[in-house]
């Protein structure tokens, strides 16, 4: 790419597009095209033709995606195949009939199996079973997958894919229905620690922003409020009343963190090289033959859920009480990447996750 390249960026307004938006501007590129939904269906292939027609991007970041946590998987797994699975149709055949120089399409760490060794390599994809939990959501993104390398073997594309892990960062989806489990667990703390303060119109401005609270959640902060750490009286004929932060599982599954910013690097990185990776691919891996122009991006470091939720408490200032629900699904035990391709390149992640998470509660504040 060079500064007056035309580059699509499907999905700015997203936590990972925005990022991307963020770091091409700060790199000087001024040729940089978006599309709102409102403006682009992306689910609309004839929508989506007539755009790249139009507009004939250059270079293309495939962001957009419907995506979301454990809970809004297992809710409402349709939608997060079929919209997932349209949108990338779209955009990858639009990009291939109008030569697009080079798209990166972006996936999920989710994508790997289950039980796959650890740290996850490229090379296993497709070595074993998916986690059932988010497992419509995983063969969406395997397919993209595979569509961009399809394309690269009969028509000659340079389509790569990214597998990030588990990202944060600016205009992240605090919804409590749907949001991955670091913005949750901000939101929740953040929550707690008004109501332990009784700051109800502060509640009700966060509410306003960032989505309704569930009522049972809600609740919970009734009794944080009236009743502080003290233990809290039962009530006859009903539920106990819960006054300290409730969270899925048992807190011991691991996961790894990237801070978006840190993410737009690597992928900017990446596409700069675009035509190096192709005329110099290299011996393929093991495994899918997709993964030739598979990456993963991680911060090469993990952690388990619960340590995670008592650094985001300790930021936020929420001191009560957190109680894990083990009745609820943990996901897969482990998740962190192998980052060795990209840093034999020179890249590195930049944000530690303690900073990090502080610049996103930060962020998420004002």
């Amino acid at each position: 790419m060079i500064p007056t390249s035309r580059i699509y960026v499907a999905g700015h307004r997203g936590l990972v597009g925005s990022a991307l938006l963020r770091r091409l501007r700060a790199a000087g590129c001024a040729n940089l095209i978006t599309r709102t939904h409102a403006e682009l269906d992306l689910e609309r292939q004839a929508d989506v033709e007539a755009f790249f027609a139009g507009e004939r991007p250059e270079y293309v970041f495939l962001a957009a995606a419907k995506v979301g946590g454990i809970r809004a998987n297992d809710t409402y797994p349709a939608d997060f195949i079929r919209i997932n699975l349209k949108i990338e149709s779209n955009v990858i055949e639009a990009a291939w009939r109008n030569d697009v120089k080079g798209l990166l399409f972006l996936g999920s760490s989710c994508i790997y199996p289950k039980f796959a060794g650890q740290p996850l390599k490229e090379e296993y994809l497709l070595t074993g079973l998916l986690e059932p939990t988010n497992e419509p959501y995983a063969v969406a993104k395997i397919a993209g997958i595979e569509l961009c390398e399809a394309f690269n073997r009969q028509y000659g594309t340079r389509f790569c894919s990214v597998m990030p892990t588990n990202l944060y960062g600016p205009n992240d989806n605090y919804d409590l229905l749907t949001s991955h489990v670091l913005p949750a667990l901000i939101r929740k703390y953040h929550l707690g620690r008004l109501a332990a303060r009784g700051d109800w119109d502060a509640i009700a401005r966060d509410e306003a922003k960032y989505g309704a609270i569930p009522v049972d959640f809600f609740s919970t902060l009734v009794s944080i409020a009236r009743f502080g750490n003290k233990p809290v009286p039962p009530v006859p004929h009903m539920p106990p009343p819960r006054n300290s932060i409730r969270l899925w599982g048992t807190g011991t599954p691991r996961r790894e963190f990237l801070h978006s910013d840190d993410l737009a690097d690597a992928c900017i990185l990446l596409m700069n090289r675009i035509e190096t990776l192709f005329s110099n691919p290299g011996e393929v891996t093991e495994g899918s033959r997709a993964a030739r122009h598979l990456f993963n991006i991680g911060s090469g470091h993990d952690q388990s859920i619960a340590d995670l939720a008592a650094m985001v408490a300790s930021v936020v200032g929420y001191d009560g009480e957190t109680e894990w629900d083990a009745s609820e699904p943990d996901g897969t035990p482990q998740k962190l990447l192998d980052i060795s391709r990209l840093t034999n390149m020179g890249w590195y992640p930049k944000m530690g996750l303690s900073e990090g998470v502080r610049s996103a509660y930060e962020a998420y504040c004002s």
